[in-house]
């Protein structure tokens, strides 16, 4: 019960069956906001949705959450304030058209890969629907693998990740989304299997040395003594999937050599780097492949907050 004059406080509110599904979001929101959470507000209403059961587009349909609902929103927005990522408490994460299982064990990809994906899409939409073969190396979740093969229909993709359990994600993301790659008569085949050394003369990728169109790949480029300071990252996404050595380059060089021996003349290759490791870095990744003849017309590219993201580049005759 209030007190006359009193502002009651969250616990007070908070007493009864249900409260107005308002005063709900707002407070999760100051709390999130106080445990330094990114994105306070998208992620108290993502996390309320997921309780309801309803597409977050939808929930301002409704007004109040009962208490069982409201119990089970409190765990997750105490785990949310202890720094747990919100797509480990819903399940799963956005990319570009699809949404994409993952939990622990399984880099989370994020949206400024998604231009490295939509750049290789682009090229794979520009060929005959005979040519589109691509592999995703360092795949994780699957995510651009499965987002080539939806968005340019008729397309092969096999994608390559060492992990165990991250190839696992990628399997069930395949069937996950079995449907939306049959509509389009598309198909992705995971391997497991090291980017480096997977076209090599016994590796499983052997067969398709040579006639691939596009290779992609969002591999580990965090130096090995670089300091990760977001907690979701550093506290969660795999380790493997996060360091590449001295430098951060040690898994792309290797997977360099690989995408050059998938390659047909005049393939296309993605590569997904720090914006320590871009253009005009002497050791960056546009440097690394400038400096091979098997390569030409070398782009570096920017993501959405402008800073170098991923290189291009056509795979010489």
């Amino acid at each position: 019960m209030n007190t006359p004059g009193k502002t009651p406080g969250r616990s007070e509110r908070f007493v009864g069956g249900w409260v107005s599904l308002r005063d709900v979001l707002a407070d999760a929101q100051r709390r999130l906001a106080a445990a330094g959470v990114p994105s306070p507000q998208n992620d108290a209403v993502m996390l309320a949705a997921h309780v309801k059961g309803v597409p977050k587009g939808r929930l301002h349909l409704h007004d109040e959450m009962p208490v069982e609902e409201r119990t089970s929103f409190e765990r997750l927005i105490a785990r949310r304030m202890a720094r747990v990522p919100l797509q480990h408490l819903i399940g799963s994460a956005a990319f570009r058209t699809i949404d994409l299982g993952v939990g622990p064990g399984v880099f989370i990809p994020r949206p400024e890969t998604e231009l490295l994906a939509g750049a290789a899409i682009d090229v794979l939409r520009s060929l005959p629907a005979s040519e589109r073969r691509a592999v995703d190396l360092c795949t994780g979740s699957g995510a651009v693998a499965l987002s080539m093969a939806i968005e340019a229909g008729g397309t092969d993709v096999t994608a390559v990740e060492v992990d165990s359990v991250a190839a696992r994600w990628a399997r069930d993301n395949v069937v996950r989304l079995s449907n939306e790659l049959a509509d389009v008569n598309s198909t992705v085949h995971i391997v497991e299997a090291d980017a480096r050394d997977c076209a090599s003369g016994d590796g499983p990728l052997a067969a398709l040395v040579g006639s691939v169109a596009v290779v992609t790949m969002n591999p580990p480029y965090v130096p090995d003594d670089a300091e990760v300071r977001d907690p979701e990252v550093r506290d969660h996404d795999p380790a493997l999937a996060l360091y590449g050595g001295r430098d951060g380059l040690d898994i792309v060089r290797g997977a360099v050599e690989s995408a050059a021996d998938l390659l047909r003349p005049g393939g296309f290759v993605a590569i997904e780097h720090s914006d320590e490791q871009g253009e005009g870095v002497e050791d960056g990744v546009p440097a690394l492949l400038r400096d091979d003849s098997r390569w030409r017309d070398v782009h570096d590219h920017l993501d959405l907050n402008r800073r170098a993201r991923f290189t291009t580049a056509i795979r010489a005759v």
